[in-house]
């Protein structure tokens, strides 16, 4: 699913980490940059580890997601927030 056109909006596979978090979402982000649920249930996927959210990907039969790290520490501090730091990662 890697960059797939479903119902003509281009998705791809994401994992986000937020700094000091133990949680990581899992989904796919649009063209308008959201990011959307990849199971019928229209939620996005909370898992607890890098591990588990790579192999929630691969039991969708998925192998190439965007590893996003993202800090709220800039926004904290009263500055702009920072562009988060992505990876395109294989598994």
């Amino acid at each position: 699913m890697n960059n797939t056109l479903t119902n003509q909006t281009k998705l791809t596979p994401t994992i986000i980490c937020v700094s000091e978090s133990t949680h990581y979402l899992v989904g796919a982000v649009d063209d308008s940059n959201n990011l959307v649920s990849l199971n019928q249930q229209n939620k996005i996927t909370i898992t607890s580890s890098l591990i588990e959210a790579k192999n929630y990907l691969r039991n969708h039969n998925i192998f190439n997601a965007t590893l996003e790290y993202q800090t709220a520490y800039d926004e904290m501090c009263g500055l702009s927030p920072s562009a988060p730091c992505r990876q395109m990662i294989s598994f």
